[in-house]
């Protein structure tokens, strides 16, 4: 369990930087869900706190115990994340119209979340197993390339094309970073640059209409263009210092929809302008910088791999969660880490840093 040299190396920047990320998301939240939302369900920030809670027990839970533990059950727990899909698949309830959730008692969980983290276990492994320093050949891509499209067909069959895509950049980072032969590389570009016209006919009415949406906002004010438009307007009427706390007005008057899940970053940057925006995502480019520093100072290649996992997974949700909220991609339902509601989101950020935490605090075995 814990000895000396674990406490001397406990990461309490890592810690620190969570605990802001998370106190700022809970107060971003109390504004969409007081000026914003219908006072029944102001008890989401209820609920969100109790989540953050469960999360900061989670972590504590996680760096007891020697990350090498997931190197050893890292298929296992892949498995059990894909039987909780197909699950999900015959025994999930239906929420505005996608099947993405198991009802556990009073709580619900989407697996598709925790899928993020035992697909980048299962990729640590296999890659710390196989690596080389001439590059992984297509050959070598073959089970790697099978263990993300198992889990990318479950999950876009929910559908949830934002995590699907998640799953897919996520599992490109990791296969960049542990290096490909050129070759292989040129190859797998083509292929997916073959495919893409053939993706395009495999997307669903809706998901072709998000994305003349992103083209053409004005196509549909009113109708599917109306949450970047909305986003937009209150984005740029925040100004340098915003409008105050629980001052926004698309927020209170609730124009801004789905203000305190995917577009929770319209809310902030409206009543705390320009500048409460950069400070968030400074500290979100904290989070990020030192989840790579963490990769960097360990010596082990299985939690060198999972480090750079888990810091990709964080990075993608922010870039892609802002790039949506600011119009500069398709609306797909990815959270901002910490900051949107949702328990099965928070508790995979939480988890994923208490694995970071876990990596950090033994990097002294293996020096």
């Amino acid at each position: 369990m814990f000895d000396r040299r674990l406490a001397e190396n406990f990461d309490w920047t890592l810690l620190g930087i969570t605990l802001a990320l998370s106190m700022l998301g809970l107060v971003i939240l109390y504004s969409a869900v007081t000026a914003g939302i219908a006072d029944p369900q102001k008890t989401l920030c209820i609920k969100q706190l109790i989540w953050h809670c469960a999360g900061l027990v989670a972590i504590l839970i996680i760096i007891m115990f020697n990350y090498k533990i997931l190197d050893q059950w890292a298929y296992a727990i892949y498995a059990a994340c894909i039987v909780l899909l197909l699950c999900v698949m015959f025994f999930g309830k239906y929420v505005a119209g996608s099947r993405r959730w198991l009802a556990l008692g009073p709580v619900s969980v989407q697996p598709s979340e925790m899928m993020k983290i035992g697909l980048i276990i299962a990729l640590a492994h296999y890659y710390s197993k196989n690596v080389n320093i001439n590059g992984l050949t297509l050959r070598e891509l073959l089970i790697p390339g099978l263990l993300v499209m198992l889990p990318f067909g479950l999950i876009v069959k929910q559908p949830d094309l934002g995590t699907a895509i998640l799953l897919t950049l996520i599992a490109g980072v990791m296969m960049v970073f542990v290096k490909i032969e050129r070759r292989s590389f040129i190859c797998i570009i083509g292929f997916f640059t073959a495919i893409i016209p053939l993706v395009w006919f495999l997307l669903k009415g809706y998901q072709k209409q998000r994305i003349l949406t992103f083209l053409n906002p004005d196509r549909d004010p009113l109708g599917a263009g109306y949450h970047i438009i909305q986003s937009k307007i209150a984005i740029g009427s925040g100004m340098l210092r915003g409008k105050g706390f629980l001052s926004g007005t698309q927020n209170a008057l609730s124009f801004l929809p789905e203000q305190h899940t995917d577009f929770i970053f319209s809310v902030l940057a409206e009543e705390w302008g320009f500048a409460g925006s950069i400070a968030l995502l400074l500290v979100f480019l904290l989070l990020i910088f030192w989840g790579i520093n963490v990769a960097v100072r360990c010596r082990d290649p299985f939690g060198i791999i999972l480090s750079v996992g888990m810091t990709a997974m964080i990075f993608w949700h922010v870039f892609i969660n802002l790039c949506m909220v600011m119009g500069l991609m398709p609306v797909v339902g990815v959270p901002l880490p910490f900051v949107s509601y949702g328990g099965s989101s928070v508790m995979t950020m939480m988890i994923c840093v208490g694995i970071l935490m876990n990596v950090s605090m033994r990097r002294f075995m293996f020096e």
